[in-house]
C-alpha cells in the first residue's frame, strides 16, 4: 500500500464510480428532488456504464411522481377551464325566448287595449247619434260616414281627391326633410353662419304658417306649387331646428378621436356625426308625416280645386258634415299609414346597423 492510498488520496476503481454517482445524484436531487443516496448508488452499481441510465430513470420518475405535479399545476394554470358550452347555450336561448315571449305578450295586450278603446269609443259614438243624444246633422254617426265612404269609393269620386293629396304631402315631406337636413348640415359645417342664422330661425318657425299661405298664393298662382310651399314652411324649419342640435350636440369624445386621428372635417361629419344622428333624423321624419299633412290640408283649403282639403271645404259650405267627418277619417287612415312605413323604415335601418 502506497503512501498516497493510507492518506486516502487516491480512492479506488469503485469509490470513484461510487463518488461520481454519489454527485450525480446530488446534482440531480438538487434540480429535480431524484430520491435518496441509497437508490442513486443502487442505480449505479453496474460496471458496465448502466449506473447513470438507472439515475436517469429514477429521476424521470420522481420527476413523474413527485415534480411533475408541480410542472402539471403550472399547465393547469395556464389552461382555461372548460365549460359546457351546450349548457351555456341552452341557458341563453332560453332567457332570450322567456324575453321573446313577454315582448310578445305586452305587445299583443297594448293592441288588444288600443282596439278595445277604438271599439268602445265607435260603439258610444253610434249610440249617441241614434239615441239624439248628439245632433247627428252636426256629428253623424259611424255607420252614416261608411255608408258614405263605400259609396263614394265604389263610384270612384273618392280615389282622385286622395291621389291628388296624398302625393302632394309625399312631395312636401321628402323635400322638406331633405331641404332640412341639408341646412342643419350647411349650419354645422360654417359655426359662424349658425350664429347669424339663429335669430331668425326662431322668430320664422314661430310665424303662423297660414299667415304665408295668400303670399304664396299671390307669389306662386293657386295650384301645386303653392301648396308645397305651405307645407314646406311647416316642415323644413323644424327639421333644420332639430337636426341641426344634433350635430352640435354630438359626443365630444368621438369628435375628439377623429380629429386627434388626423380625419378632415368632411370625414368628422361622414363616420361621426350623420350616422350618430340617424336617430334624431327618424324622429324628425315622423313628426315630418304629421306636418306635412297639417301643410297640404292647409293649401287646399286656401287655393285646391280637388283633394281631401277640398272635400273639407265644400262638405262645410253645403252643410254636410258627414262628408267632413268622413274626409277626417281618410285623412286620419292615410297619415297613420305612412306614419306605420316610417316607423318600419326606421326597424330596418336599426337591425342593418345592428348587423354591420
Amino acid at each position: 500500500m502506497s503512501e498516497l492510498e493510507l492518506l486516502g488520496g487516491s480512492p479506488s476503481p469503485g469509490n470513484r464510480r461510487g463518488g461520481k454517482d454519489r454527485e450525480n445524484g446530488d446534482s440531480s436531487s438538487g434540480k429535480g428532488n431524484c430520491g435518496s443516496d441509497s437508490e442513486n448508488v443502487k442505480g449505479s452499481g453496474n460496471d458496465n456504464g448502466n449506473g447513470g441510465e438507472g439515475l436517469v430513470s429514477g429521476c424521470y420518475s420522481e420527476k413523474s411522481n413527485g415534480s411533475g405535479r408541480r410542472s402539471s399545476g403550472r399547465g393547469d394554470r395556464g389552461q382555461r377551464p372548460k365549460l359546457s358550452s351546450t349548457a351555456d347555450s341552452g341557458w341563453i336561448e332560453e332567457i332570450h325566448r322567456s324575453y321573446l315571449s313577454r315582448q310578445r305578450r305586452t305587445s299583443a295586450a297594448v293592441l288588444t287595449v288600443q282596439l278595445l278603446l277604438l271599439a268602445a269609443f265607435i260603439g258610444l259614438w253610434e249610440a249617441a247619434g241614434r239615441l239624439r243624444w248628439i245632433d247627428p246633422l252636426l256629428f253623424s254617426y259611424p255607420t252614416k260616414i261608411a255608408s258614405l265612404l263605400a259609396s263614394s269609393s265604389l263610384d270612384g269620386t273618392l280615389w282622385p281627391h286622395v291621389g291628388i293629396t296624398v302625393a302632394e304631402t309625399a312631395a312636401g315631406f321628402l323635400l322638406g326633410t331633405l331641404v332640412g337636413t341639408a341646412l342643419a348640415a350647411l349650419l354645422w359645417w360654417f359655426p359662424f353662419l349658425a350664429r347669424v342664422c339663429d335669430p331668425y330661425l326662431v322668430v320664422f318657425n314661430s310665424l303662423p304658417k297660414v299667415a304665408l299661405g295668400p303670399i304664396f298664393i299671390v307669389a306662386l298662382g293657386q295650384g301645386f306649387m303653392s301648396i308645397l310651399a305651405v307645407t314646406l314652411t311647416m316642415t323644413v324649419i323644424v327639421t333644420t331646428i332639430g337636426i341641426y342640435n344634433r350635430f352640435r350636440d354630438m359626443e365630444p369624445g368621438l369628435v375628439k378621436v377623429v380629429r386627434l386621428l388626423g380625419g378632415s372635417r368632411w370625414q368628422l361629419f361622414r363616420l361621426v356625426i350623420l350616422p350618430g344622428s340617424f336617430p334624431v333624423i327618424i324622429s324628425t321624419l315622423k313628426v315630418n308625416v304629421g306636418l306635412a299633412w297639417v301643410g297640404v290640408i292647409v293649401g287646399e283649403f286656401l287655393v285646391a280645386k280637388e283633394g281631401l282639403g277640398y272635400l273639407i271645404i265644400y262638405g262645410f259650405q253645403v252643410f254636410n258634415f258627414t262628408l267632413v267627418l268622413s274626409t277626417l277619417v281618410v285623412i286620419a287612415a292615410a297619415a297613420t299609414l305612412m306614419y306605420q312605413g316610417v316607423a318600419l323604415m326606421e326597424k330596418r335601418l336599426v337591425a342593418g346597423g345592428r348587423d354591420s
